[in-house]
């Protein structure tokens, strides 16, 4: 598994569930069937728009697809709580969301 300087994947192609969930224990996330969940539909957006989505549209996202119980920013911080784009990005094996500090 090589990485970038930011710790995201170097070669999309090398992803697999071993792949994210040693990247998730580097970012101190166990991951539940919850995150999975996540990991599938940023990794859908990405397929379907050819980016990782920021924050907002993330939110967005998730609330389209899973409801807004889990479409807000409080939940998406109780799984990825450093920075839920960004970690969920590194775990999924995409690269680094364009509008991400």
């Amino acid at each position: 598994m090589q990485l970038d300087s930011d710790g995201y994947l170097l070669d999309r192609a090398g992803w697999t569930r071993e792949v994210a969930e040693a990247i998730a224990r580097d970012e101190s996330i166990l991951l539940s069937p919850e995150h999975w969940a996540l990991i599938a539909l940023v990794q859908d957006y990405f397929q379907r728009f050819d980016h990782a989505p920021h924050m907002r549209p993330l939110v967005n996202w998730v609330k389209q697809h899973r409801g807004p119980e889990c479409g807000n920013s409080v939940y998406l911080h109780t799984l990825f709580p450093v920075s839920p784009a960004k970690q969920l990005a590194r775990i999924a094996g995409l690269p680094k969301p364009a509008k991400c500090l």
